[in-house]
């Protein structure tokens, strides 16, 4: 049996390599939570793109799950244990909860179309930011708490492998979910839902999964980004979590699973960047400002999203090469003829 590799999956070594041995070579501490950021944000993004990209869902309430896991996570630290086993402990139990909020919410939303779903899922998302707010005794409000996290990852590096080794294991897995008979169904759902319907597949069904793994995938990104603050507050579940979401999977490239992680990796540089740059120049002091203007350029010039257009622009190239191919084939042929 032969082994096919090809460009892409050679790119996909390099970059590996280069994130592996990039730690040993720039001992930089910025750039190693950077990097961090990135991953983390990576992961939410993939888990949102598995609603928009694969089953065309708008949600404007994935930070809710986004929220359950980083709660999950910071306040079984800070009550029972700070140890490794109370971690993952806490990982479990956040992706099942999330798992469970997420089977109940897409059963009762999924059956409303377009900007009705997407509202409602605003409103559950509301709930629950409420109830962050209020239950005090254990989230502490809006304040917030700090906490400690695991010995083991006092020193950054290894928690930044951890979490590389999280977002490879995710997007293989994620890969395989959406190449797999269920995720060609999602995509039938997106393209037309109507139509594979009348070919006696449950849509509902379908889209609770796409609903259910989202949220599995969102709360565990929540519980690597409550660890790499070792601080949680109120702020993990508000909508800009989702729009962050949003944002990186459109601008990365919808319905590609590696889009996402381009799309987190242009943001967070962009706000560490931007947010660097108000120190020294007073004109960045704004640099939302600057935030917003490269969000509309990223929809100007790249309305397919970054890995969308590049791979436009490939299929246009190919397509002239393949016609230049049959033009000078043609006359070759002609000659035989004649």
């Amino acid at each position: 049996m032969k082994l096919k590799i090809s460009l892409r999956h050679i790119a996909f070594f390099l970059l590996f390599a280069i994130f592996v041995l990039l730690p040993f070579v720039n001992d930089s501490r910025t750039l190693l939570i950077l990097l961090t950021q990135i991953f983390i944000f990576g992961i939410l993004a993939m888990s949102y793109d598995i609603l928009l990209g694969y089953t065309g869902i708008v949600s404007f309430g994935h930070a809710m799950f986004f929220g359950i896991g980083a709660y999950t996570t910071a306040v079984m630290l800070k009550q029972m244990d700070n140890t490794l086993f109370i971690f993952v402990l806490s990982i479990l139990i956040g992706m099942l909860f999330a798992g469970f909020v997420s089977f109940l919410v897409g059963l009762l939303t999924l059956r409303l179309k377009s900007h009705f779903f997407a509202m409602l899922t605003l409103a559950f998302s509301g709930l629950f930011l409420v109830l962050a707010e209020k239950w005090r005794s254990v989230t502490y409000g809006n304040d917030g708490f700090t906490f400690r996290a695991p010995d083991v990852f006092r020193d950054r590096m290894t928690f930044y492998f951890f979490v590389f080794t999280s977002l490879v294991v995710i997007f293989l897995a994620l890969y395989r979910f959406v190449n797999s008979p269920t995720g060609r169904i999602l995509i039938a759902v997106r393209e037309n839902e109507q139509r594979t319907k009348s070919l006696g597949f449950n849509t509902l069904h379908y889209k609770v999964i796409a609903s259910v793994v989202a949220g599995i995938v969102a709360s565990f990104a929540g519980s690597l980004y409550a660890v790499s603050l070792r601080f949680v507050n109120t702020s993990v579940m508000t909508m800009d979590i989702t729009l962050d979401a949003l944002l990186m999977t459109i601008i990365g490239g919808v319905g590609t699973l590696v889009g996402p992680l381009l799309g987190a990796a242009v943001i967070e540089y962009a706000q560490h960047a931007l947010s660097g740059m108000a120190r020294d120049y007073p004109i960045f002091e704004r640099w939302i400002i600057f935030f917003g203007i490269l969000y509309i350029l990223a929809v100007i010039f790249f309305p397919k999203g970054i890995i969308g257009s590049l791979r436009l622009l490939i299929w246009k190239w190919r397509g002239k090469v393949k016609n230049k191919k049959t033009q000078v084939a043609l006359p070759q042929e002609k000659e035989r003829f004649e």
